[in-house]
């Protein structure tokens, strides 16, 4: 607490000397769940996203965003405090639910470190009191992997955030995390996307199945981008636009097969979107429908967040700035990882830098499609998979996934590869990138104190195992008698 007191002086000040401080400005995230850079201005077939299109021409879109984790949980534990989940022991997927789990001293949530300097502070669920909008509505997700303190937003409401400036908000999206609103998408969007013309990467099979799941996606994207125009017409319409900054972003990757959960690009790659307000001096490097090719971490976007209010970082804070006179020298490498998720239990560090991803698999004996129960009643591309496989019709890269163990190690050229195809571990050709990157993953673990190395005690992991089994099973067992 000392720490947030020293800070919370530095900034807030005293007398004349804050009364020459420039105004701080509003930020607002907009969080879209389970959501790679599948934007029409990412280049996206199919994907007409007007709303967030504008946002980037104004703003900067960053095409080299990695989260630190491809699930939820772990990711948002991540980019909540700044910190690497491994290093704060919230790497476990949906763990320390139960044993009253705090962060360590001196981590702190982002919404902490702001309202001790006079932030106020939301997560919003109700856009506006008008019953005919629920489809607006956030979801007022946190899903963190410790236990929070007794209050960590001021309010969910939006519209009490003119009366409370500074702000900081965020507003989750669900659309694009399988489910109903999912399921419902297309309902919302005047053209929704055409299976036929969608591009499926090449990791799938070209089947019937995976374009129209594929066009669902698209469809959640283009029903997210109709929220996000909401958001923005309320910021208007409220005088909010000139003094607040947005941030658009996705929580992790896509809910695919081999996306969500995997880190791999599809997993922990997200769009990331700024747009700077007109009545707060932008940074000198600051270039209005521009792209950026710098990499960012999730956990850099607390750091970012918290240098753009004048707020000094914190001392254990791992993320980095990256935006701003404030800004740090650009990383060279981001960093993933994958540990236990639901009762799926794998240990996966991965590693990214400008061209390639390198992937280190702790347990190699087991295979891709270990069972997760989740997955196998969620994504029915997975289904496919395995009938595909059965029949012996499966071809190509997808047949890859069928593998009865895992690679030790996986090397990926995402420039001329961006579908991780190709694995070129071993291939002397890139021999020097492969244990370049090799050692900079070993010297990240050792320097992050990566919990991973400890095994998760066996009870939890039976503990979920028995609880995926519950919610599961019986559904499954339904469904495959049906298809008999």
């Amino acid at each position: 607490m000392w720490i947030r007191g020293l800070i919370a002086g530095l900034v807030i000040g005293t007398g004349a000397v804050a009364q020459e401080n420039p105004p701080r400005p509003n930020v607002l995230w907009i969080i879209g769940e389970d959501l790679g850079p599948e934007l029409g201005c990412d280049g996206t077939p199919e994907a007409r996203t007007p709303h967030l299109d504008g946002l980037a021409a104004r703003g900067i879109r960053f095409t080299h965003a990695f989260m630190t984790a491809p699930v939820c949980s772990t990711s948002r534990s991540s980019f909540m405090t700044g910190m690497y989940a491994t290093t704060i022991d919230a790497h476990q997927h949906r763990s320390h639910r139960e044993d009253g789990y705090r962060l360590p001293d001196g981590v702190h949530l982002l919404t902490e470190w702001l309202r001790d300097t006079g932030y106020r502070t939301a997560n919003i669920r109700q856009l506006t009191d008008d019953p005919k909008e629920r489809f607006y509505r956030g979801t007022g997700k946190t899903d963190w992997n410790f236990t929070a303190p007794d209050r960590p937003f001021d309010t969910d409401r939006w519209t009490v955030l003119k009366s409370q400036q500074p702000f900081f908000a965020q507003i989750n999206f669900s659309e694009t995390h399988r489910g109903g609103a999912w399921d419902r998408a297309h309902e919302h969007i005047e053209h929704p996307a055409d299976p036929a013309k969608v591009r499926v990467p090449r990791i799938y099979p070209d089947h019937p199945l995976v374009r129209a799941d594929w066009a669902q996606y698209l469809n959640a994207v283009m029903a997210l981008d109709l929220k996000v125009g909401r958001v923005l017409e309320l910021l208007e319409r409220d005088g909010l636009a000139e003094n607040t900054i947005v941030f658009f972003f996705g929580d992790h990757g896509r809910a695919m097969v081999r996306g969500k959960q995997w880190p791999y690009d599809s997993g922990v790659r997200v769009p990331l979107i700024i747009a700077w307000p007109k009545e707060i001096p932008s940074p000198a490097d600051w270039k209005p429908g521009s792209v950026s090719q710098r990499l960012v971490s999730g956990i850099d976007l607390p750091a970012t967040t918290l240098a753009l209010a004048g707020v000094p970082r914190p001392p254990l804070m791992q993320g980095r700035v990256f935006l701003g006179d404030e800004a740090d020298p650009p990383r060279q490498y981001a960093f993933s990882t994958r540990d236990r998720c639901d009762e799926t239990v794998f240990r996966i560090r991965s590693v990214r830098d400008a061209q390639y991803r390198y992937l280190r698999n702790f347990m190699p004996e087991r295979p891709f499609l270990q069972i997760n129960r989740y997955k196998e009643w969620s994504y029915p591309v997975l289904g496919l998979l395995r009938e595909l496989h059965a029949a012996g019709e499966l071809e190509g890269p997808a047949a890859t996934l069928m593998a009865p163990n895992r690679p030790a190690e996986e090397l990926y050229d995402l420039v001329n590869d961006p579908d991780e195809v190709h694995n070129l571990a071993g291939s002397e050709e890139h021999q020097a990138a492969q244990e370049r990157l090799r050692a900079a993953l070993d010297t990240w673990i050792v320097e992050t104190n990566d919990r991973g190395r400890f095994a998760e005690a066996a009870e939890e992991i039976a503990k979920w195992e028995a609880q995926m089994k519950k919610n599961y099973d019986a559904k499954l067992k339904r469904r495959a008698e049906k298809k008999q």
